[in-house]
């Protein structure tokens, strides 16, 4: 008689995986032992953050961004799906994949996590673990490690107003088969794109946009590094000095 192995999956409420995500997020700096040389120029205070993120440094330490960001807030993304009915289980942070053995099922989980100061800053981490806990750390390190500085202003027609509340231009990402395209907004649209797209850019600074996507736009996850591509398009064109129309602001500095 062959045994079966069975595994009673126990779910935490979402609630309380965010706000212990947030509060693992808060590191004691003054306690952190650099050991890149990056790091000990930011130690130091020789270096800031707009200097690392223009001369394209490579941080290999998440304290770097803990030290420098300190007004930084953490989300994690629903990209994963319980158990249910013909498909219908409550959306989850964890997406949950089986590997079947010999030795029984091997489940992993993986997360997505974004990270920002809701002032031009912001990144996008995955993690992947046997467990759920390691696999929300690994996607926390990942998201300060891949953070990136956006351009924000006015560049709606009808609008004008020189805040940075929406975005200069229209720019695209592409990841797989999905496109996202960004495009400004007056002031008082809000952000109509898709919700886990909308956390992304409310992390960054950004309050008015309108979008249009294309491809299979129901693989959530390259729907949102497509969002996440496209908002590196905002600092990598350049753009002419004569732009005082548009309010733009990089990072946080005034052009």
């Amino acid at each position: 008689m062959v045994e079966e192995e069975i595994i009673i999956e126990v779910e935490e409420p979402e609630e309380e995986l965010l706000e212990e995500a947030r509060k693992k997020n808060v590191i004691d700096v003054s306690a952190w032992q650099p050991k890149t040389s990056l790091g000990k120029m930011v130690k130091e205070g020789k270096i800031t953050i707009d200097e690392i993120l223009d001369l394209g440094l490579k941080p290999l330490e998440s304290e770097i961004i803990d030290a420098l960001l300190s007004n930084q807030a953490v989300d994690l993304l629903f990209v994963g799906q319980s158990k249910g009915k013909f498909g219908g289980g409550q959306k989850r942070v964890f997406k949950q994949t089986q590997k079947k053995t010999q030795e029984g099922n091997k489940p992993k989980f993986a997360t997505i996590a974004v990270i920002g100061s809701k002032d031009g800053y912001v990144g996008i981490g995955y993690g992947k673990s046997k467990e759920t806990v390691p696999a929300r750390e690994k996607a926390i390190r990942n998201a300060k490690l891949n953070l990136i500085k956006i351009k924000r202003g006015c560049g709606s027609w009808n609008c004008g107003c020189k805040e940075p509340h929406s975005i200069p231009f229209t720019v695209r990402g592409k990841c797989g088969s999905v496109i996202v395209e960004l495009i400004p907004a007056p002031k008082g649209t809000g952000l109509c794109l898709e919700t886990e797209c909308k956390k992304l850019l409310a992390q960054a600074g950004v309050s008015d946009v309108w979008s249009k996507s294309f491809g299979q736009t129901r693989s959530k996850i390259n729907m949102i590094y497509a969002c996440f591509e496209a908002l590196k398009q905002l600092s990598r064109i350049k753009i002419w000095q004569d732009v005082r129309h548009l309010g733009i602001v990089d990072g946080g500095i005034k052009k």
